[in-house]
């Protein structure tokens, strides 16, 4: 079967960071006219850049690829007369091309334009920087090309959206130009039906909210994203949560996607005081809410060993059809890991209340 190169774009709900370790090329270097007049350096590159688009630019300067007089900036710097700037590229060797693999897929749904895969946890969506392989798009390759499906036009082996490695649930791909294109644009637009159940610290005080903040990388620890208010430090965000269930020192919300960026229901979650159970990444694998007891820590630790991930499913997805215009909605069973920690909370719970 034959591989295929893939243009590394931004996708909403972007897994794959490209700051590991590659190489670096330097694509441009210049001095800023001594006429300059001050301009944001996102704007000052498109013009400067034919082709560049907000996007990218945008992308490069959060990957630190952007420097000025030898230091990364910010998108909203202001280029100075004889300023010295510097874009570097990453350079990706000729042999990390997307081979198609033999890796099962829990396919949901599928037909001529789109499938439908529920993804568990570990699995990669795309390949990227220091996971070539071993991803979804491979898995896809491999059972699309099996099937004697031309993928050779085909935009990103399919790929509109993308969730976490260590999150599971419902993906959706397109299997023809068309349907790619169209199902970007649902994503685009918003009008995606997109459900997650998420168990976080705390009991959540209100049993339904709106969270609104502007999400972008964090200034020192570029590999996690933070909540900004201005709108040129990230990009607008909105999630909608309901409580499900309330189990004493923790809460199985449902969250509803307005948006879809980057750990998006992990970093606004955090922000209203409930970290996600168990998210290494946002300092949820540590007791956020309880008792000092030892017998509590026992506990809770024997609920990370069950679940050594963040508590965190896509559990619905609903979408028009690229060619029927019908509307197809999926619905997702939470996994083995979360219904197990959940079941045990329960008993916490119960046993809590026989000894008040």
């Amino acid at each position: 079967m034959a591989s295929k190169k893939i243009i590394l774009e931004d996708f909403e709900e972007d897994e794959v960071s490209v700051d590991e370790a590659v190489e670096k090329h330097i694509d441009l270097e210049m001095e800023v006219d001594k006429g300059q007049e001050p301009l944001r350096i996102d704007k000052f590159i498109i013009i400067k850049i034919a082709g560049s688009t907000r996007s990218k630019v945008q992308q490069a300067i959060d990957d630190e690829l952007v420097l000025v007089n030898g230091k990364p900036v910010k998108a909203n710097y202001k280029v100075r007369p004889l300023d010295k700037l510097t874009i570097y590229t990453f350079h990706v060797p000729y042999d990390t091309e997307i081979k198609p693999e033999d890796i099962p897929l829990d396919i949901v749904y599928e037909d001529d334009e789109v499938l439908v895969i529920n993804k568990p946890a570990g699995f990669v969506v795309h390949p990227g920087h220091g996971n070539w392989s071993g991803t979804v798009v491979n898995a896809v390759m491999f059972h699309l090309q099996k099937n004697n499906h031309d993928i050779s036009n085909l935009p990103r082996i399919g790929l509109v959206h993308r969730i976490d490695k260590d999150t599971t649930g419902l993906l959706v791909l397109g299997k023809t130009e068309k349907a790619v294109y169209h199902l970007a644009e649902q994503f685009k637009e918003h009008t995606v039906n997109r459900r997650y159940h998420a168990l976080v610290w705390g009991d959540v005080a209100e049993d339904t909210g709106r969270i609104e903040t502007y999400i972008g990388r964090h200034d020192r620890q570029r590999k996690i994203f933070t909540n900004y208010e201005e709108e040129h430090e990230g990009k607008h965000a909105v999630t909608h949560y309901n409580v499900l269930e309330r189990l004493n020192y923790v809460t199985l919300v449902e969250c509803k996607l307005e948006t879809g960026r980057t750990h998006q229901i992990r970093v606004h979650m955090k922000h209203i005081g409930h970290t996600l159970f168990n998210d290494k990444t946002y300092g949820g694998d540590r007791i956020l809410k309880g008792t000092v007891f030892s017998k509590y820590k026992s506990f809770v630790d024997n609920c990370f060993s069950l679940l050594p991930r963040q508590a965190l499913h896509a559990k619905t997805l609903g979408f028009i059809h690229p060619t029927t215009g019908k509307e197809l909605f999926f619905e997702s069973p939470l996994p083995k890991d979360m219904e197990e920690v959940l079941a045990k909370w329960r008993i916490y719970v119960k046993a809590k209340k026989l000894d008040e």
